[in-house]
């Protein structure tokens, strides 16, 4: 496909969603443009264009009306403050595709405000694959924060902690936590979380005013696995004990709840931030992160959700 297609595509895909925010959410043009960080004006052409093009036809006749009808259903059912639906690949079983690119552009147009904000950084391979989606940005008004360690069991990088990436793509201040993942003991958690240098990051951590993370399931090629972070005899451990998911390294059960001891007690990372004052979105999809999501939805240890069809749809049917 050429670059101008692309670019068409693209734009169609614009004017279908401010023609179903103008024709069936029933917006103003203001508030479309409010909503897509647009001028009135390119909200007034896009509206123009959809009906130009044949999109509207009582409904919006184009794929992403349904995604925005998902994101809508999602939105209500689970009480979330923001849904971004992307469309599904029937042939495809990546756990990125389509979110990743969508999280990219949301995280740029946040990072696109002049207004300083504080954004705190999960980890994980679709958080890694959204970041490298960014464009090179000069943001020296913006703090970002990561959320986890990211130092592995071998002492080595943690492979896919983003928050150095993410700071040479965007040029922000960068705040690291220069941390094990999951430390030896409860005792040297507590130390290394008290030492002096850490307690600024973990206070700027708590004030993100927004927050972007990954879910990660606990099936048998659990992420804290197979990156070695956890023992198969953790794995087993936290599995037996009703653990089914993970974020930023704390895994919860079907419930939402945080599972007691066994490595949540070691886990290192920050607290999640507010989801009353701040907006912490997932970035997942896929049938093996579905427990996962459901639960963390349910339980609003997220209150944004950035996911594909296929999931919004088995969220809607659980």
């Amino acid at each position: 496909m050429s670059l101008r297609q692309e670019t068409g595509s693209t734009r169609l895909d614009d004017a279908a969603r401010a023609g179903w925010l103008y024709y069936v959410a029933g917006n103003t043009q203001d508030q479309i443009a409010a909503k897509l960080g647009i001028s009135r004006q390119t909200a007034q052409r896009l509206v123009s264009l959809a009906m130009s093009e044949g999109l509207i036809k009582v409904r919006v006749d184009h794929p992403i009306a349904n995604c925005l009808d998902l994101a809508a259903r999602l939105k209500s059912r689970f009480a979330l403050d923001l849904v971004e639906v992307v469309p599904s690949d029937p042939a495809s079983n990546s756990t990125t595709i389509g979110i990743a690119e969508a999280a990219a552009a949301e995280i740029e147009r946040r990072l696109r405000s002049e207004a300083p904000i504080v954004m705190a950084i999960g980890t994980g391979r679709t958080l890694k694959a959204a970041i490298e989606q960014l464009p090179p940005m000069d943001c020296p008004q913006h703090k970002v924060v990561s959320l986890t360690g990211n130092i592995s069991p071998d002492g080595s990088a943690a492979f896919y902690n983003v928050i150095f990436t993410m700071a040479d793509r965007v040029k922000a201040r960068s705040f690291p936590m220069p941390l094990p993942v999951i430390a030896s003991s409860p005792a040297e958690r507590e130390m290394l979380l008290n030492q002096p240098m850490i307690q600024p990051t973990l206070a700027l951590a708590a004030e993100a005013d927004v927050t972007f993370v990954g879910i990660g399931d606990l099936g048998p090629k659990a992420p804290l696995y197979e990156d070695g972070f956890i023992s198969e005899s953790e794995l087993k451990a936290l599995q037996k004990a009703g653990g089914i998911a993970e974020i930023v390294g704390w895994v919860f059960d079907r419930e939402g709840r945080m599972i007691e001891g066994i490595t949540n007690d070691r886990v290192s990372s920050a607290a999640l931030p507010s989801r009353e004052k701040s907006l912490v979105i997932a970035l997942a999809m896929g049938d093996r992160k579905l427990p996962g999501i459901l639960a963390a939805v349910n339980r609003r240890l997220v209150n944004g959700l950035i996911t594909d069809e296929r999931t919004a749809e088995a969220l809607l049917a659980g």
